[in-house]
């Protein structure tokens, strides 16, 4: 008999912003689905500072979402990340890249990057998105 859920599961930890009209991930079986994350803050604003600390939020915040659900960074198996400004991002890659390695280690899963016209809120830069599958032995499915 399987350890986790079968039916889609809402993952929204408490540290992040209360979710409303989405969740923060969706946990099914042993996948958790990261929805997309911006660099809101604990006050609901984006932080200041341009796209690597915009980067270092919106991420820190799909972790967080991780974590809630037993994971950590290795479980990561795709990573979505929607830009604004695609040359601002690729002027600052190896700050950006520097704080993936602080964040997650040395650990990439598949990956792309998206250009897009706008975010749902208007100073942010990034959104990044995420699909996790996390070993039994960790998995912490939300009660």
């Amino acid at each position: 008999m399987p350890a986790h859920p079968l039916s889609p599961v809402p993952v929204n930890p408490t540290s992040l912003p209360t979710p409303s009209g989405y969740s923060h991930g969706t946990l099914s079986g042993n996948t958790l689905y990261l929805g997309g994350q911006t660099a809101l803050d604990a006050q609901m604003q984006i932080v200041p500072g341009g796209i690597v600390e915009q980067f270092r939020q919106a991420f820190s915040n799909v972790l967080t979402t991780l974590a809630e659900a037993g994971g950590v960074p290795e479980d990561l198996v795709s990573i979505t990340i929607y830009l604004t400004d695609i040359p601002d991002y690729q002027a600052h890659g190896r700050e950006i890249g520097r704080a993936w390695r602080e964040l997650a280690g040395p650990v990439y899963p598949a990956m792309a990057g998206i250009g897009t016209t706008a975010l749902w809120q208007p100073e942010a830069l990034i959104e990044i998105v995420g699909v996790a599958v996390i070993p039994d032995e960790r998995l912490r499915p939300p009660q």
